[in-house]
């Protein structure tokens, strides 16, 4: 029995050796380098699903646009033309300035060409276009007035206010219009800033004399800075000071000018002269 405890333990068989120990600097490394692959193939598959998608939206658009593009054209093709602000134009002359039918569709119209084609009228002054949801489209027109007749070089021009052709009248006249005459042609038909600024003077002339004066009033208007107002067979000058100034001192003054000539001292006052600030020239006809 002794001998078989002290029996010397047998040693184990020689093999390869195992590695027992861990390197966990080497799991970290491949741990890593898995999940950057990982994240690739995620990455990979979103983008190729982003594609995917985009070419099957622009394939419903498209199929979309071959089916729904008569619908559309007809929902919002344009089944009125309004145009307002007319007075001495109609209807159809704007309608062919414009170039617009019915049936054109609403959203290809271009409101700014259109507005600038009307405008090409020597009488639109300014014209405002405007879409209205879903078949209308509207037109509103401002026209010049007529406001003076220019006479040059022996024929007569209808203007406006600010002093543009509204039409040539060649021997026609208007006789409810003032005359306004010294005015160069040219000039005139370019629109140039100097000639019109003088055909506007004349104007506002007219306008302050005719609110003492009935009759057809005529202004000399060659030289702006000291027009000449003609009317009932009297001269009025004048000067560069205000229009409207100048002719209330005429006007506080014309109560004198009556009675001088109703006492039969006078012989009737032919001309005035405004041009001198505080003074009033009188000159009696023979």
């Amino acid at each position: 029995m002794m001998s078989f405890f002290l029996k010397k333990r047998q040693a184990k068989p020689l093999g390869p050796r195992k590695n027992q120990w861990r390197d966990s600097e080497g799991e970290r490394a491949m741990k890593q380098v898995s999940r950057v692959r990982t994240a690739r193939r995620n990455s990979l598959a979103h983008w190729a699903g982003v594609v995917m998608s985009a070419a099957c939206g622009a394939l419903f658009v498209v199929i979309g646009a071959n089916y729904s593009g008569p619908a559309l054209q007809q929902l919002l093709e344009i089944k009125a033309i309004n145009v307002d602000g007319l007075y001495h134009l109609d209807k159809q002359q704007v309608l062919d300035l414009a170039k617009v039918k019915p049936g054109a569709p609403l959203h290809h119209i271009v409101t700014t060409v259109i507005k600038d084609q009307v405008e090409a009228h020597p009488w639109v002054k300014a014209a405002e276009v405007t879409r209205v949801p879903f078949h209308e489209l509207r037109i509103s027109v401002s026209e010049r007035k007529p406001a003076a007749i220019v006479r040059t070089e022996s024929q007569n021009f209808l203007c406006d206010e600010d002093g543009y052709v509204l039409n040539k009248l060649g021997q026609l006249d208007d006789t409810a219009l003032p005359l306004v005459t010294g005015i160069d042609l040219q000039g005139l038909l370019q629109g140039t800033e100097s000639v019109r600024h003088a055909v506007v003077s004349g104007i506002e002339l007219a306008k302050v004399v005719g609110q003492s004066f009935e009759g057809r009033l005529q202004v000399l208007a060659d030289n702006p800075s000291n027009l000449v107002a003609l009317v009932q067979g009297m001269r009025f000058q004048f000067g560069e000071e205000a229009l409207k100034e100048q002719w209330d001192r005429f006007r506080r003054a014309k109560p004198t000018l009556k009675a001088r000539n109703s006492d039969g001292q006078g012989h009737g006052v032919s001309e005035v002269d405004l041009r001198y600030e505080n003074r009033i020239i009188v000159r009696e006809g023979g």
